[in-house]
């Protein structure tokens, strides 16, 4: 039997590359006026609506959303929608290609986590992009504590938190593929952002303007689509073939902020941005020769 052919596969990850970062400029557009939890609601609330058109379609609908491991999607849920809320304050202070760029760490990060939930093996070459990747913080890092009554330090230490949040989603996630369905994953993923969201209202939300409803809902279709695509390009091809396409994200995220927010990078936040890529492709390098 011929192989299939991985281009389709890798053709819907670099639209999903695309609306994701797309989702990331929507929410960088409103951080600023806009509440974390308040974004949170609407970026998970109306994912909802694609996600569940898509369980649909994937056969009988709500069946497919059944589990038998509760307690794996609350964990899941709970640190997916913390890491969201990182993201989502992690764009209030930085660009969306510097927010981007420290967000690749978490495939380096990924590996101690797996060594430790999933009991895989660490190899030597893991030092070499831990350095780099670590360096390539430092450097954003510097750029950013130059910039004085920004927060942008603020900013950097949330991308971190994020990165280390979705190193240990991601190696959940895996562990749950197992007995269930990724209709099942993203949806409860988004009720109980949703749910989260939502309870941050009395501590103050604001009313939005027509502009920034539109941007809040268009972060949420981003979102839901995103993660559609990127569902379909995993069932398309491997993983190892898929995974250095992730990187694209990085140059839809610099056209966003010179087409959109009329931001240019310094420097140190392209250089810093190229070393934490460096590393996280050379820890994907290995998958994608094996």
């Amino acid at each position: 039997m011929q192989p299939t052919s991985p281009l389709p596969g890798i053709g819907l990850r670099l639209l999903a590359t695309l609306l994701m970062t797309a989702m990331s400029a929507a929410v960088h557009a409103v951080a600023d006026r806009v509440p974390v939890g308040q974004i949170i609601f609407w970026r998970s609330a109306v994912a909802l609506l694609p996600i569940c058109l898509y369980a649909a379609q994937r056969g009988p609908f709500p069946a497919a959303l059944r589990t038998g491991n509760a307690r794996a999607h609350v964990l899941r849920s709970l640190f997916g929608a913390l890491s969201m809320a990182l993201s989502f304050l992690s764009l209030a202070y930085l660009p969306v290609a510097t927010a981007q760029g420290l967000a690749y760490l978490a495939p380096v990060l990924t590996l101690p986590f797996a060594a430790l939930m999933l009991g895989e093996r660490l190899h030597k070459g893991i030092v070499l992009p831990v350095l780099l990747g670590l360096a390539g913080v430092g450097l954003i890092f510097g750029a950013a504590m130059a910039v004085p009554g920004e927060g942008a330090a603020i900013g950097v230490a949330a991308a971190l938190g994020y990165a280390v949040t979705m190193a240990f989603v991601r190696v959940h996630i895996k562990s749950m593929t197992g007995t269930e369905s990724a209709a099942a994953i993203a949806f409860y993923f988004a009720l109980t952002s949703t749910l989260v969201g939502l309870a941050t209202w009395p501590f103050g939300w604001v009313a939005p303007d027509g502009v920034t409803l539109l941007w809040l809902i268009l972060a949420g279709l981003l979102g839901g689509l995103g993660h559609i695509a990127a569902t379909e390009a995993t069932a398309r091809a491997p993983i190892s073939v898929l995974a250095a396409f992730d990187y694209t994200g990085l140059i839809w995220a610099l056209g966003f902020d010179i087409l959109l927010f009329g931001l240019w990078p310094g420097g140190a936040d392209l250089a810093g941005a190229a070393l934490i890529l460096a590393a996280a492709l050379w820890v994907t390098r290995p998958a994608r020769a094996a």
